[in-house]
């Protein structure tokens, strides 16, 4: 299971937020670049990054912090937030992005993410952030009636690389991971599914990969508090 550390951007900062509140962001650092040098030089295998601007905005707000930390690592990045047609894609991709992944988009025009996907093989990534299991959009900002595990199968044909599944509720809380969600959406596709939310401590990582279908986790505020050690993360989870 891959470890991916979270760089979530907020006003060009480093952030974490509770549970999708932009009221409630904690800046952990404020050269983006940095952090992620850190992450790589701790021996990550990949970085998950996140415009949270641009995700309300609905197109890119945080590029130059994006394009700073591309320039910065060798290790392969993603992104989500904000990116909700062809030309972003295509010029994310460009810009030395391993990945895209595409949130609000999926629910609104699901029909651009089987394009994309086509087009961009490997590199399109499926972004499902869920309250109490129906999806939501637009930063969290809106919930919607689709069921996360419905939206998942329906890409089952699409040729995405990944399935990235947040649950809200956990998000930032520092609560644990909602382990049952994600392990039976990982059960319901053949896509690869990524945990996102609540992952805390060291057990939370164990939990998730013993489930033995879940490819990856995102972590954010406990690598920054401290609680995960990265370095030994990653040697556990190589193990």
């Amino acid at each position: 299971m891959i470890l991916y550390p979270a760089i979530d951007l907020k006003d060009g900062q480093c952030v974490r937020l509770l549970r999708g509140e932009m009221s409630a962001a904690t800046v952990f650092n404020d050269d983006p670049a940095a952090q992620a040098a850190a992450f790589a030089d701790a021996g990550c295998e990949w970085i998950h990054l996140v415009d949270l601007n641009g995700a309300f905005a609905g197109q890119p707000v945080n590029a130059a912090a994006v394009e700073a930390i591309l320039a910065r690592i060798k290790v392969p990045a993603q992104l989500g937030g904000g990116i909700r047609d062809m030309a972003t894609i295509e010029a994310w991709l460009s810009k030395g992005l391993a990945r895209v992944i595409l949130g609000t988009v999926a629910v609104e025009n699901p029909d651009l993410v089987r394009q994309a996907a086509r087009e961009f093989p490997g590199q399109v990534a499926v972004g499902i952030d869920a309250r109490k299991g129906f999806v939501a959009t637009k930063g969290w900002a809106e919930e919607t009636t689709v069921q996360a595990t419905d939206l998942a199968k329906s890409f089952e044909d699409a040729g995405v690389a990944a399935i990235i599944y947040t649950d809200i509720d956990r998000d930032g809380a520092m609560g644990g991971p909602n382990i049952e969600a994600t392990e039976a959406l990982a059960r319901a596709v053949t896509i690869p599914v990524i945990a996102s939310g609540g992952v805390s401590r060291m057990e939370d990582l164990v939990a998730l990969r013993d489930t033995g279908v879940i490819a990856g986790a995102i972590s954010g505020r406990a690598l920054y508090d401290g609680a995960i050690d990265l370095k030994a993360a990653l040697a556990a989870l190589a193990e």
